[in-house]
C-alpha cells in the first residue's frame, strides 16, 4: 500500500465539496484544487499540494457539466457545444466521448480527456434536445454528423 493519505475532502454527485463533512463554499480554495488535481492508476482523485498528494473521496466524479450553450461557429466548424464544468471553467464539448452510465446518467471526458464528468439534470436536459435514437442506438446529430453515445453494456 502506498503512503498517501487522505485530504478529508468529499466531492458529491453534484460537484459540491466538502472538508471533514463541512461544504466548502471559498470558490478560490476550489478552483486551486482542481488544478492541481489528477487521477492516478487506481482511478483516485489526487491533490498535489506543495509537492505532496493526498487523495479525495468522490462520490461519482470530481467535474460536473452545469450547463451547456450553442456557439454558431464559421463554416468550417459549424456549431459548437460549449460546457460550463463545476471547476468554474468552460470547453468544448468532446462529441465522440458520450457516454451512460448508471441510472441513465449522461458523461462525458473534459480537460482533454483527462477526466470523466458528469451532466448535471439542467446540462443533461439541454443536450437532450439534440440526442436523437435510431432503434436501440442514441447519438448526438452535430453538424452533420452523428456521434454514437456509448451504453455501459458495450
Amino acid at each position: 500500500m502506498d503512503d498517501i493519505s487522505p485530504c478529508l475532502i468529499f466531492i458529491d454527485k453534484e460537484g459540491r465539496w466538502f472538508h471533514q463533512g463541512t461544504e466548502m463554499i471559498r470558490r478560490e480554495f476550489i478552483r486551486l484544487f482542481y488544478q492541481n488535481m489528477e487521477l492516478d492508476l487506481e482511478g483516485r482523485y489526487l491533490i498535489n499540494w506543495a509537492g505532496k498528494p493526498c487523495y479525495v473521496e468522490v462520490e461519482d466524479t470530481a467535474f460536473v457539466v452545469r450547463r451547456i450553450s450553442y456557439e454558431e461557429g464559421n463554416q468550417d466548424r459549424g456549431i459548437r457545444i460549449e460546457l460550463s464544468l463545476s471547476d468554474d471553467t468552460k470547453e468544448e464539448l468532446m462529441p465522440d466521448s458520450l457516454s451512460v452510465g448508471r441510472d441513465n446518467v449522461l458523461y462525458c471526458t473534459v480537460k482533454s480527456g483527462s477526466f470523466p464528468a458528469r451532466f448535471n439534470r439542467a446540462a443533461y436536459y439541454q443536450l437532450a434536445e439534440y440526442i436523437e435514437e435510431e432503434g436501440k442506438t442514441y447519438f448526438l446529430s452535430l453538424n452533420g454528423q452523428k456521434y454514437a453515445i456509448r451504453t455501459g453494456e458495450e
